[in-house]
């Protein structure tokens, strides 16, 4: 029984920081910009570089096949290259614009196709998001908190001893919310103080919460939310039922109307959780972090721009940012709504301008942490550009080039050294 614990436990994990690494094949294809810092100039020509590793050794002689686009768009240029000593070099044309140049490259050995990909970027601190602000996004978003006002709190905390630790006492919250509730994993320091929070805020889908223990251990609140207004504690086959029936493609679900749009309820939802944070006595009434991956670092950036109680946010690769640019010819952001006709419909697009990481970005006035990765498909770093380009206030990005909608074990000791260096004046 332990055993199964302990495998949900690390799963969660998983879950909770960040994609894990993939893991490595026999044949490495290897694709490398050549500016080392994959950067260049609006008007430059990049240079990819291609080696193919078997047992780490070079292969030479491999015929590969490359193609070159901008992210998420239409290939411009695709052809094959043979390795010759061990790599082969692939330049493209002139990238006039500021925005991502991709090269993919494959090989197939012994049958089996093997392919990898880089990520250029041009002048990225020039994008420009696509999507407009309504005249009325404030009023819009005054008057949701103004009805969330309305909702009292109503919190009830269950105790949950299996998970508690001689240093913290772990919660299931239940919370009201508008048009529903919140669910969540509170942890807290078990010695007699008042504390800083950290509320972390979850990336897309539905599965279960742990909570995060480990800084509830050295000294802080922490209060994991989930969005779905269910509890947060059941047996997993419940979230596989809800993903793949009721909550399958929630992201989409009433986006023709803006006041009845599935997100609504969420991003009040976590202001509600930091009303929650502010009933607790062991709260040092200060200070307070928002951090989150994906969709949570979306949610990290749009409750710090909707309430003026958070403090510092950390965020890795924020999806829901600039949804409209595949209708301006770019890569728009997770969950890329307007691919299709299906979508692209003028309501539709106009309730995403209320919704969009780009215009509660606007409204960001706390220092921030912020990393992604050129080579994310998920949330295309164009989009992501567009959100923290236009953030006019204390901000530090770390990128890691090479990484996808993943993270490597620094990226998180660095994002936590962080918040807790941040919050610990709040000790």
């Amino acid at each position: 029984m332990k055993q199964h614990f302990l495998i949900a436990v690390l799963s969660v994990v998983f879950a909770f920081t960040g994609l894990a690494q993939p893991a490595k094949e026999l044949v490495q294809v290897i694709v490398t910009p050549n500016e080392d810092d994959w950067t260049y100039k609006k008007g430059d020509r990049a240079e990819f570089r291609i080696m193919v590793l078997r047992n780490n050794v070079p292969l030479d002689g491999v015929e590969v096949k490359y193609s070159i686009n901008p992210e998420k768009m239409a290939p411009w240029d695709e052809g094959t290259v043979r390795l010759k000593k061990g790599s082969a070099s692939v330049k493209a044309r002139k990238f006039s614009d500021a925005g991502f140049l991709r090269c993919h490259a494959s090989v197939n050995i012994d049958g089996k196709t093997y392919s990898s990909y880089a990520t250029a970027g041009f002048s990225p601190e020039d994008i420009e998001p696509s999507t407009k602000l309504p005249d009325d996004f404030r009023e819009f978003w005054e008057a949701g908190k103004r009805e969330l006002d309305k909702v009292p709190v109503n919190a009830l905390m269950t105790l949950i001893p299996e998970r508690c630790t001689p240093k913290a006492d772990v919660y299931h919250v239940r919370i009201d919310n508008i048009k529903g509730k919140i669910y969540g994993i509170l942890c807290k320091p078990k010695k007699e103080g008042r504390y800083p929070a950290i509320l972390h805020v979850p990336g897309a889908g539905i599965r279960p919460y742990y909570g995060d223990v480990a800084n509830a251990e050295n000294g802080f609140i922490t209060f994991q939310i989930g969005i779905h207004g269910i509890p947060v504690n059941l047996d997993p086959s419940v979230y596989d039922d809800l993903r793949s029936g009721a909550l399958g493609n929630y992201w989409i679900s009433n986006l023709d109307d803006k006041d009845n749009y599935f997100y609504k309820r969420v991003y009040l939802g976590c202001v509600r959780a930091v009303d929650f944070i502010e009933t607790l006595s062991c709260f040092n009434g200060n200070d307070i972090a928002v951090t989150g991956g994906s969709q949570g670092g979306a949610l990290s950036i749009i409750t710090a721009g909707l309430d003026d109680r958070i403090d510092y946010l950390a965020a890795f690769y924020p999806a829901l940012s600039d949804l409209t640019g595949y209708l301006s010819g770019r890569a728009g952001g997770w969950p890329h709504m307007f691919l299709d006709d299906f979508t692209n419909k003028p309501e539709k697009v106009e309730t995403s301008k209320y919704y969009d990481v780009v215009n509660f970005a606007r409204f960001v006035k706390i220092p921030g942490w912020y990393s992604w990765g050129y080579n994310d498909n998920t949330c295309p770093p164009t989009s992501m550009y567009a959100a923290y380009n236009i953030i006019n206030a204390e901000k530090e990005l770390h990128l890691f080039h090479e990484t996808r909608h993943w993270t490597f074990p620094e990226q998180q000791v660095l994002k936590n050294q962080w918040l807790v260096n941040k919050l610990h004046k709040g000790r």
